[in-house]
């Protein structure tokens, strides 16, 4: 017996049957299709917790890049510089990967990624280990209005990530870590338990115009995918089930 067979249809594990349960065939109605309510486009601020403003993407210390050129150099870079990240790159780089563009009033957003129905179910956290103007600590990414909220800046939030994430020591060397969490019910409000397939989609979709984008700004970028749910989802203050982390990257300085 082949590689291919033992792991082929005869092997029905946990994937293969997330696959099969999440077939159109399967959905039934949607919330949305009954009737209910929508979930809000964005998780409200918290009116205790400290909120920072972002420079405008097109800061003109942003210089433009060649798409070609950003496509033919992107790789994954684990070794970065000594070297702070200023504001103005990360607010470009978090406008790069949720940035939006139009807001039509409370119903939906369209944004610089692409998302299954416009549905943006993403919420984007940084951990700031070295930027410019920003406290080291963990920030969330208010997208609809270009600013940051403070978390928390417990100093040894970095080491319990960097543990969490199997000892990866490169996000220890990193100016900063993007964190996307899934907000799941504003995909499945409208597409049922298919909608956990289009979370993972958009997930890439987010993460390659981190790529793209950071060599506008000198700085690689590494997607992490190996990581403990449940220690991470600990660590951000949410439940893995209305809220769970789905991937995150580190972006530094190139060495």
């Amino acid at each position: 017996m082949t590689g291919n067979e033992e792991a082929g249809p005869g092997r029905k594990g946990a994937g293969q049957e997330f696959m099969e349960r999440t077939k159109y065939r399967y959905i039934g109605k949607s919330d949305q299709q009954r009737g209910v309510p929508q979930p809000p486009l964005e998780l409200p601020a918290d009116p205790a917790r400290p909120i920072i403003d972002l420079p405008r993407p097109d800061s003109p210390g942003i210089p433009l890049v060649d798409l070609r050129e950003a496509m033919e150099q992107r790789t994954s870079i684990r070794s970065y510089a000594h070297e702070s990240l200023a504001l103005e790159e990360l607010g470009f780089l978090l406008w790069c990967t949720q940035g939006v563009k139009t807001i039509h009033g409370n119903l939906a957003t369209l944004r610089t990624v692409p998302s299954a129905g416009a549905r943006h179910a993403f919420e984007t956290y940084i951990l700031a280990n070295d930027v410019d103007g920003l406290e080291p600590g963990l920030y969330r990414y208010l997208a609809l209005s270009h600013r940051l909220q403070l978390i928390e800046t417990d100093p040894t939030l970095a080491l319990r990530m960097t543990a969490a994430c199997f000892d990866q020591q490169f996000l220890l060397r990193s100016g900063a870590v993007f964190l996307w969490t899934a907000v799941p019910y504003r995909m499945t409000w409208r597409y049922g338990e298919r909608g956990y397939r289009d979370l993972h989609l958009d997930a890439g979709h987010v993460c390659q115009n981190l790529y793209l984008a950071a060599e506008a700004v000198g700085c690689g970028v590494c997607a992490i995918a190996a990581f403990d749910d449940d220690a991470m989802n600990e660590l951000l203050g949410i439940n893995g089930k209305a809220q769970f982390l789905i991937y995150l990257a580190t972006v530094g300085k190139r060495d």
